[in-house]
Parts: C-alpha cells; structure tokens; sequence
C-alpha cells in the first residue's frame, strides 16, 4: 500500500511539474510536446480519495496511458 501512495505521489508530482514547465510549441521540435499528447488522452484527475479501490483504478488507467 505504501508502495502504491508513493507511486501515485511520484506520478502526481511529475504531471504537476510538467504542467508548470514552459511548453515548447510544437513547431519548435517537430510534433506537439509530451504534455500535449498526454492530455489528448484525456486522463482522469486523482482528487485524494481514501478508498483502495479508486485510487487503484485511477492508477491503471494512468499506467495505461503510459
């Protein structure tokens, strides 16, 4: 379980770090950026919740965009 929370928390902070760093335009590298695509995929938002089952959900569906 521990693993599971530090996992969320790791993938948490990586989406919030990228979502505050400057976004090259797509023409600057060829194609939209890696933030961009992974919000075309529409990915569901984690909003704390103490339930195992919600949070292991949220958790595959994020993997599978991965």
């Amino acid at each position: 379980m521990k693993t599971q929370a530090h996992t969320q928390a790791a993938l948490q902070a990586q989406l919030e770090a990228q979502t505050q760093a400057p976004v090259p335009h797509a023409h600057d590298h060829g194609g939209p950026s890696i933030m961009e695509r992974f919000k075309r995929m529409t990915p569901p938002s984690f909003k704390g919740e103490s339930d195992p089952l919600l949070e292991e959900s949220w958790l595959r569906e994020i993997e599978k965009i991965f």
